[in-house]
C-alpha cells in the first residue's frame, strides 16, 4: 500500500507541474493578446470543483478528475461547447476576434511550454549529476537473454558488438541496444561476442511484434553477479547466516553464478528450505536459507557502479543545455518511432492509462528519477497535444493553418462537430488505455 501511495504522489505532483505550465502556455499569450480567459483549471471539473477563487475576469479552481486541465477562453469552440457565446455578436476580446496569427501563437503556447520545461528540466539534470551509463563495451559479463531471444538464437552471456555487420557507437548501453533492435526495422543480424568468436544472429521481420505480444519488457538484461547488499528484516535470509558482501553462487548445487540466474531457480522453491552457494572471503561455503511464498530470500544485490567501470560524462552549466536540447530530441525521435507500433494488434494490447504510468516512478521517492519522469512525460504530453486531432491543441493548429493559407475560417458547425468527434476518440482511447492497465492488473 505504502508503494502505491508513493507512486500516485509522484505521478499527481509530475502531472500537476506539468498540467499548470502547459496551461499557463495558453494563458499568458492569451493575456497579452488581451483575449478573456473566463477558467483556469488544474484538472477536470464535470458537475462540481474541491475549489475555485475569482481574480479579475477569471475563474480559477481545482477539479476531481485528474486527466489534465484547461483554460477556457472566450468566444473559442472547445471542449467546453459553449455554443451560445458564439451566437451572440463578436466582441472585441474575444479569440475568435483576434488575428490568426494571435490565435496560432495562443494554441501552441501549451505544447511550447512543455517542449522547453523538457529541454531545460534535462539540461538542469545533466549539470547537476552528470550522465552515468554502463557502455556494452564494459558489461564484461554479457547478457541475459529472455526466452524469445534464446529461441532466434541468442544466448546468456553473448556481448553485443553490432548490427548488420557494423559496430555499435562506444558509448551505446544496453538500454540503447534493446531500442535499437525493437525501433529500427533495417537490422536483419546483430553481431555477437560468444566463446571467443564474433556470431551473428538473425532478427526475424515480426521482432517488435512477437516481443510486444510476449510482453518481455526487459529481453536483454545485463549478467552481473549476485552480491549481498542488503539483507530486509523479518526475511527468510535474516534468520539465516548470509551476511553483507557474499556473493552467491548456486542452489542446492544448481549453479548460479548471475543474479538472474538465481532469480529463475529460487522460484522454483517456493516455502522450501534450500541450500544456498556462498563465496564469502574467498572460499565457497554453504548456507540454509528459506525460501518465501513468492520465491524470494528477502535480500538485494549491489548495483552495477559496484560490478562494472561506468562511463560518467559531466557538464558544465553552459554545456548542459546543448546536452538537454539532445536528450530531449532524442527521447521524442524515439517516442515517435515507438508511436508507430500503437497501431498494430499487439501494440494496442500494450498501451497503458495512469498504471502504466504512474508504475514508470519508483516505490522509493527519488528526486533525480522523479524529475527524470517529469521530463520525458512533458516532452510526451507535447507530442500528443500536436497531434492533429479535434479537441487537442494540433487539432486546433491544423484548422488555424487552414485558414491562414486558404483565407477563410472553418464554420462555426464544423468546428463543433470535429470537436465532438475529437473527444469522443480522446475519450474512447483514455478507456483502451485504463482497460488495459485493469486487465492487466486482474491477469496478475
Amino acid at each position: 500500500m505504502e508503494e502505491i501511495f508513493i507512486k500516485g504522489a509522484q505521478l499527481v505532483l509530475s502531472l500537476s507541474i506539468l498540467v499548470i505550465l502547459h496551461e499557463l502556455g495558453h494563458f499568458i499569450p492569451a493575456k497579452v493578446f488581451g483575449v478573456r480567459v473566463e477558467k483556469f483549471y488544474l484538472f477536470f471539473n464535470p458537475w462540481f470543483s474541491l475549489f475555485t477563487f475569482k481574480k479579475g475576469e477569471t475563474t480559477y479552481g481545482l477539479g476531481w478528475l485528474p486527466l489534465g486541465g484547461y483554460v477556457k477562453l472566450s468566444g473559442m469552440i472547445d471542449e467546453s461547447m459553449d455554443k451560445e457565446q458564439l451566437q451572440k455578436p463578436m466582441e472585441p476580446y474575444e479569440f475568435r476576434a483576434k488575428p490568426a496569427w494571435q490565435r496560432l501563437i495562443i494554441m501552441i503556447g501549451g505544447v511550447t511550454v512543455n517542449v522547453l520545461l523538457g529541454i531545460f528540466i534535462y539540461s538542469m539534470l545533466l549539470y547537476s549529476y552528470g550522465k552515468v551509463y554502463l557502455t556494452a563495451e564494459n558489461a564484461q559479463y554479457g547478457v541475459h537473454v529472455g526466452d524469445y531471444l534464446n529461441e532466434i538464437g541468442f544466448e546468456d552471456g553473448d556481448k553485443v558488438l553490432g548490427f548488420n555487420g557494423y559496430p555499435i557507437p562506444a558509448d551505446f548501453s544496453y538500454r540503447d541496444v534493446t531500442a535499437e533492435m525493437i525501433l529500427n526495422d533495417t537490422i536483419s543480424t546483430v553481431d555477437v561476442k560468444r566463446d571467443g568468436k564474433k556470431v551473428p544472429v538473425a532478427i526475424p521481420e515480426d521482432f517488435s511484434q512477437q516481443i510486444l505480444a510476449r510482453e518481455e519488457k526487459r529481453f536483454f538484461t545485463e549478467r552481473i553477479p549476485f552480491v549481498i547488499d542488503t539483507i530486509l528484516t523479518n526475511s527468510p535470509a535474516s534468520e539465516s547466516q548470509l551476511k553483507k558482501n557474499d556473493r552467491l553462487v548456486s542452489i542446492n548445487g544448481v549453479e548460479t553464478q548471475y543474479f538472474m540466474d538465481f532469480v529463475h531457480e529460487i522460484g522454483k522453491h517456493k516455502d522450501e528450505k534450500v541450500e544456498l552457494g556462498v563465496i564469502r572471503d574467498g572460499s565457497l561455503i554453504h548456507v540454509s536459507s528459506g525460501v518465501s511464498s513468492a520465491g524470494k530470500i528477502g535480500v538485494g544485490n549491489k548495483g552495477p557502479n559496484y560490478h562494472f567501470e561506468l562511463t560518467k560524462k559531466s557538464y558544465t552549466f553552459m554545456a548542459s543545455f546543448p546536452a538537454g536540447v539532445q536528450e530531449a530530441y532524442s527521447t521524442i525521435e524515439r517516442y515517435v518511432q515507438q508511436f508507430k507500433l500503437v497501431f498494430t494488434k499487439e501494440g494496442v494490447s500494450q498501451v497503458g492509462g495512469f498504471g502504466t504510468i504512474g508504475n514508470l516512478f519508483p516505490a522509493k521517492w527519488d528526486w533525480q528519477i522523479f524529475w527524470n519522469m517529469t521530463a520525458f512525460l512533458s516532452l510526451i504530453l507535447a507530442f500528443m497535444n500536436i497531434l492533429p486531432i479535434p479537441a487537442l491543441d494540433g487539432g486546433h493548429v491544423l484548422f488555424l493553418l487552414y485558414e491562414m493559407v486558404s483565407g477563410r475560417k472553418p464554420g462555426d458547425k464544423f468546428l463543433e462537430y470535429a470537436t465532438l468527434a475529437g473527444m469522443i476518440l480522446l475519450l474512447g482511447l483514455l478507456i483502451l488505455a485504463n482497460g488495459n492497465d485493469v486487465i492487466r492488473w486482474f491477469s496478475k
